[in-house]
């Protein structure tokens, strides 16, 4: 089941150069990347505290932004749109420190749902869920089978820094992987939002590096509060970053999130859920 090829726009429909996000284009815009089978990538965040330094709108912001960089790359070579980003996740072990919302598994199906189904109700068939907060990144797995049973059509779902693994490994020098408010967060948002860094408070942004539960080799999970892990709020050290390295991270990230996307996994998805 291959995706027809990407052929011009129509007559009239002149989208601004390198336009991507949803909701800065028009309604027939939308028809017409419909029309050409665009790929959708729906960014899921959170809105959580980050420590000292970083806002708590760290996880939507970068989801949205890693999302609106790799549209750029792939629209090279197909349609692409980014919606508006899901800015509340599943946060609940960060309530104690203030500053956060949380919503339910129940509430996060639903809206994810409504959200998925609207997409295919305006002519779309390939959607990508982008994730950027690890507290979510076990139940989107598991939504995401249910979504695609529900709706009938093969949905995709990824964490933007699990598909730059490679390059966050490479690039961060203080820890082996993404933490939260760590060197790589507190990097990648010196690069893409350095007006949000209150880099007075780094010396004291920092904490004990944890392994998110969704990579975890541990036999048996235990839900515990992040505060019973750091009194900072921060897991890893944030004072390792630079605007460089976030730069970085957000081009590898960006460029990975674009070979998902031009390597249509919905083909193979879709004939597996045909097969059933």
């Amino acid at each position: 089941m291959s995706a027809p090829a990407c052929g011009p726009l129509k007559e009239g429909i002149t989208p601004l150069m390198n336009e991507v996000l949803w909701n800065r284009l028009t309604a027939p815009q939308l028809r017409e990347l419909a029309a050409r089978d665009a790929v959708v990538l729906l960014p899921v965040g959170a809105t959580e505290q980050h420590g000292p330094h970083l806002p708590t709108g760290v996880d939507d912001l970068l989801a949205a932004e890693v999302s609106r960089r790799a549209a750029v790359i792939a629209a090279e070579h197909t349609g692409v749109v980014v919606t508006p980003s899901v800015w509340s996740g599943l946060s609940e072990h960060h309530i104690s420190f203030g500053g956060t919302f949380s919503v339910s598994l129940s509430t996060m199906h639903a809206l994810l749902r409504d959200i998925c189904r609207s997409v295919l109700r305006a002519g779309f068939s390939r959607i990508l869920i982008v994730n950027g907060h690890g507290g979510n990144m076990t139940a989107l797995n598991a939504l995401t089978t249910e979504l695609t049973a529900e709706l009938s059509v093969p949905l995709a779902c990824t964490s933007y820094f699990t598909a730059g693994r490679e390059v966050v490994h490479d690039t961060l020098e203080a820890q082996p992987g993404l933490m939260h408010a760590c060197e790589g967060e507190t990097s990648l948002m010196m690069a893409a939002f350095p007006e949000l860094v209150r880099t007075e408070n780094l010396d004291a942004a920092w904490g004990p590096g944890i392994t998110l539960p969704a990579e975890s080799t541990d036999p048996v999970y235990i839900a515990v509060s992040f505060d019973r892990i750091t009194e900072s709020g921060v897991a890893g050290n944030a004072r390792a970053a630079t605007a460089e390295k976030g730069e970085r991270l957000l081009a590898g990230c960006a460029q990975a999130l674009a070979d998902i996307i031009l390597g249509d996994p919905w083909e193979k998805a879709a004939d597996a859920l045909l097969w059933r």
